[in-house]
């Protein structure tokens, strides 16, 4: 089949690795996320774009494109998440799809059922594809091009940003508010076609040491303190169903990432969530008092707990800016799509835009499913009709 230039653009991003890491301790987490930002601020160079910087230290792409009046930011993020290989990315082409695919099964996966007769795009089985969020990347891109050979059009002025590390939570770490320009933006990094974002979790990572002692088994009654054990008597005091895999919509949650421990010494790492700042601050200080029981039963010292904010639920900065997430609606009508909106259950750059630097950031629809796995899809004429949803924000502000 005939690929659009759309679609084209984004399964030549998406061969490229941009997989970001939590480890490195380094900005940006990956050298390999580079490749991207150097094409991309390449492409917005030959393509016209103004003021065009590519920050070559912490991976960072900005660029304007004139128009009317005050700009209107757009951004995405280059990175991919590192719950999945990123390598050797090798999208392949659905058409017209069935249900019969031997990976993509509606059986699996029921919202498949609503992509029946549509052209979807989805990686070989291996790796991720990436749509999450260079679906995004490529929608931006393609909405630059189209102003920049239209200038005839109306259209509001235009500043893009493409981040690395979204993925590990730091796509917003060395973001340059002065590059960027915009005071209002949206990011676009979200899902099904319609659907916007404006509320998240609040979040925060907490990070649980276990001290136990080790002692030769064979005398180890009324000695041993198995720091192994322990971690696993934590995890079991907290409330069991506030899982992700047990909740939904505004439910918040534990989840633990990371255990790892032998008998001296174990350690637990969790990431908090939940859209109510009440409940919020109620599920850190579960921890704490989970924390303090154990101490208490086995001994001071026992467990040491940190737990660090990560980001706050962006409603809070939303409430008088809300036109911009009519502006979306208007234009999702405009192209016979019904919009709705839904929290997000996760975070955005926007969130840390927000509270950091007070740019509001509502979230739009990219037309990709199933992100951070190998079952990850991408509609095609989702992603056509996304494209249409950004032009017509532009010319409606």
């Amino acid at each position: 089949m005939t690929l659009s230039p759309l679609i084209e653009r984004f399964i030549r991003y998406a061969r490229i690795e941009t997989t970001s890491s939590d480890t490195t301790g380094t900005s940006p987490s990956t050298a390999c996320q580079h490749d991207l930002a150097r094409l991309l601020a390449q492409e917005l160079r030959d393509m016209g774009a103004s003021d065009v910087l590519y920050d070559d230290v912490h991976c960072y792409v900005y660029a304007q494109i004139p128009g009317e009046g005050q700009p209107l930011g757009f951004i995405a993020h280059m990175d991919t998440s590192p719950a999945a290989s990123g390598r050797n990315v090798s999208p392949r082409i659905l058409p017209a799809y069935d249900g019969t695919d031997a990976l993509l099964r509606p059986e699996d996966f029921p919202e498949l059922r609503s992509h029946f007769g549509e052209d979807l795009i989805a990686s070989d089985g291996t790796t991720l594809l990436g749509a999450d969020d260079k679906a995004g990347v490529a929608e931006i891109m393609e909405m630059a091009r189209y102003y920049l050979e239209h200038p005839e059009v109306p259209h509001r002025a235009l500043s893009i940003c493409f981040t690395p590390d979204e993925e590990v939570g730091q796509g917003t770490d060395h973001f340059d508010p002065d590059a960027f320009r915009a005071r209002e933006a949206y990011t676009v990094d979200g899902g099904k076609l319609g659907v916007f974002e404006y509320e998240c979790f609040n979040a925060a990572a907490a990070e649980v040491s276990v001290q136990g002692r080790s002692v030769h088994p064979g005398s180890a009654k009324g000695l041993m303190k198995n720091a192994a054990t322990l971690a696993m008597e934590f995890d079991r005091l907290l409330p069991a169903a506030e899982r992700p895999e047990y909740t939904e919509g505004r439910e918040g949650f534990f989840m633990l990432t990371e255990i790892r421990g032998e008998t001296d010494t174990a350690h637990l790492s969790y990431i908090v969530r939940d859209h109510d700042r009440d409940r919020f601050e109620a599920r850190k200080e579960t921890l704490r008092r989970v924390a303090n029981y154990m101490n208490e039963e086995h001994g001071e010292g026992t467990i040491s707990l940190t737990i660090t904010d990560s980001y706050r639920n962006m409603a809070e900065y939303m409430r008088d800016h809300m036109d911009l997430v009519d502006k979306a609606f208007e234009a999702a009508r405009a192209i016979g799509v019904t919009p709705s909106c839904e929290p997000v259950r996760g975070g955005t750059d926007g969130a840390r835009l927000a509270e950091v630097y007070g740019i509001p950031c509502p979230n739009l629809c990219t037309g990709g499913y199933n992100f951070h796995g190998r079952y990850e899809y991408a509609s095609i004429q989702e992603m056509e009709k996304s494209l249409q949803i950004l032009l017509h924000i532009a010319q409606a502000c």
